[in-house]
Parts: C-alpha cells; structure tokens; sequence
C-alpha cells in the first residue's frame, strides 16, 4: 500500500475583482495537461466566464490547439518573460467568445538560461499579470486565467506557480500516477513556503479514464483514498474525439459538443465553479 502523500490547505479565497489563477501542471507529460486547459477554458466561456490561457510550453499545443498559428515574428509569452511586451499586448482572440490567448512560441526553449540573469526571475509573470489587471483594458478583463505549464519543473513552471492562486492537476490514470503526484505535491508544498503562500491545490482531474480497464478504477481508488475531495468527481474519458480535435485546431467542445470528452469538461467547470463559489462564501 502505498504512503499517502500530505494534503494541501484548502486556500484562500479569491481576492475581489482579481481574476482567479490556475496553474494547469503535471511534471510529466502525457497526461492530458493542454488537453484539459483549452477544453476547460472553453468550457468557462460557454457559461459566460471570461478567460484567458497563458501559453508558457514552448512546444505551444495550446495556442495551436485553439487554432492560433505561429508567426515567425509574433510576440509572445517569451516576450512577455523577459520584459520586451506586455502581456495585454500580445494577449489574441481564439475566434472563441470570452476566450483569449497569449500564445507560446520556440523562444521558450531558451528563456530559463536567459531568466537565470534577470531580476524577480521568479516572478515575471506575476508581474505581467498584474500589470495586465491594472491597465483595464477594453475586453481584457477575466474572471479566470489559466497557465498551461511545461511538463517539467523549472522557470517556466516556477513562475506559473509564483502567480498563480491554485493548482490544477491533470492525472493521467496508469500505474506510476500517484508516485508522480506526490512528487508534485512536495513542489507545491516548497513554492508555497518560499514563493507564494496563497498557492493551493484546487483539485486533481483524472483524464483518459477507461471504465473497461480495471488499471484505470484501481487508480481512481488509490487517488480518492489519498487526496479525498481534492479529487473532482468528474473524470475525463478516452475519447477519440479528444485525440482528434487539436488537428482540426478546435477544442473538442467545438469539433463534437455532443461526445462523451465534451460532455465531461463541461461538467468539470461546473465543477470548479462551485468549488470557487465555495470558497468565496467561506
């Protein structure tokens, strides 16, 4: 049987008329990570929320993933890391309403040598967001901001973490997920210490979830005994429609409203609505 890991507290409530931050990270890749952010973000706009993604993977599935192609000379959330744009300036319309995105693009792969010599190198996109909230632009005010993460731990996750209010874990269901886990936690646990004290876990979203896989229960079984209502109750199916959908450049909510993936994120961010409602009455 394996350790439970700690808990973390149930966090702060949101600060009023700040947008809420959520870091979407996983240190390992696979898990459905960019999956979740676009579908989730698209998920919140269609219940008239107003969100923006922050791209920070270098590899930018999630800007390609809402069909925003990469430009050899677009500014970017690398510009923004390094204090050549704001972050209003390169914030993008998704062609979704009340979703916007800063896209990523390949300078990433070079930002954490090049942060290293930079001032409050943990906190640039803390800083850019705050800056963004205080400028009030037309049509750039959001009630959430969501940052797909890199699959690894370093700057980039850093800063996302630095910023951000809470986490959200995506948790792919196989055999090494709760080891994973734990090891993420323990990450949060010295961010929060050292970094940023506000920072929780909002929750853990199991995702390629199959029903006829015994793995995939035992999985399940072992997360919920560990973290208990951390766990969302909503799990994200193995859905072909998901896998299919970033080729198209469309969330799955828009390539198949009607499938079993869609039907599950959009359960997710009512999910995470309530849990935010939740805290805000506490």
């Amino acid at each position: 049987m394996r350790q439970p890991v700690s808990d973390s507290p149930v966090g702060l409530p949101p600060r009023p008329g700040q947008p809420r931050i959520l870091a979407v990270a996983n240190q390992k890749g696979g898990v459905g990570k960019t999956t979740t952010a676009i579908n989730l973000g698209t998920a919140l706009a269609a219940v008239n929320e107003s969100v923006l993604i922050i791209d920070l993977d270098p590899q930018g599935n999630a800007s390609t993933g809402l069909g925003i192609q990469r430009r050899t000379h677009q500014k970017s959330t690398y510009h923004v890391l390094m204090g050549e744009a704001e972050l209003g300036d390169v914030v993008v319309e998704s062609g979704i309403p009340r979703l916007h995105c800063a896209p990523s693009t390949m300078d990433l792969l070079g930002a954490e040598l090049e942060l290293a010599s930079i001032d409050r190198k943990t906190y640039r996109l803390a800083d850019a967001i705050t800056a963004l909230c205080k400028r009030a632009l037309p049509n750039r005010t959001y009630s959430y901001i969501l940052v797909d993460c890199p699959p690894s731990l370093n700057l980039l996750t850093i800063n996302a973490l630095s910023a951000a209010d809470a986490i959200l874990v995506p948790l792919q269901c196989e055999f090494f997920a709760l080891e994973g886990l734990s090891q993420l936690i323990k990450t949060v646990d010295r961010v929060k210490t050292s970094l940023n004290p506000r920072l929780t876990i909002q929750g853990v979203v199991l995702t390629m979830f199959d029903r006829r896989n015994n793995l995939s229960e035992q999985v399940a079984e072992d997360v919920r005994s560990v973290l208990g209502d951390k766990v969302y109750q909503t799990v994200i199916p193995r859905n072909v429609r998901i896998s299919e959908a970033p080729s198209h450049g469309k969330p799955v909510l828009l390539y198949d409203n009607a499938c079993v993936g869609s039907q599950a994120y959009i359960r997710l961010a009512s999910e995470i609505i309530r849990r935010e409602r939740d805290l805000r009455a506490a």
